[in-house]
């Protein structure tokens, strides 16, 4: 899977499930402070990445994650490494 698609996938993630304007979705994004996550949402994010990608995301992992390009990237890199 390209990255394009990672992008495209997790970009439509946050406007469908979450209701996040698209034009605040970019990789600089934090998270918490810019997309207004709270501790449940990450959650959520977590189970939808094992569903849409088949990655399982650990704890410390989801918690490292504080903008949209860190997720972006951590999806890339478990995908290419797998």
């Amino acid at each position: 899977m390209e990255k394009e698609e990672i992008i495209k996938t997790l970009n439509s993630l946050f406007t469908e499930e979450f209701e996040i304007d698209e034009k605040k979705i970019f990789p600089g994004a934090r998270l918490k402070d810019d997309l207004g996550l709270e501790s449940l949402d990450f959650v959520d994010i977590a189970v939808i990445v094992k569903k849409k990608f088949g990655i399982t995301m650990k704890g410390k992992d989801v918690i490292s994650m504080h903008t949209v390009g860190n997720l972006y990237d951590y999806i890339d890199d478990k995908i290419k490494k797998n």
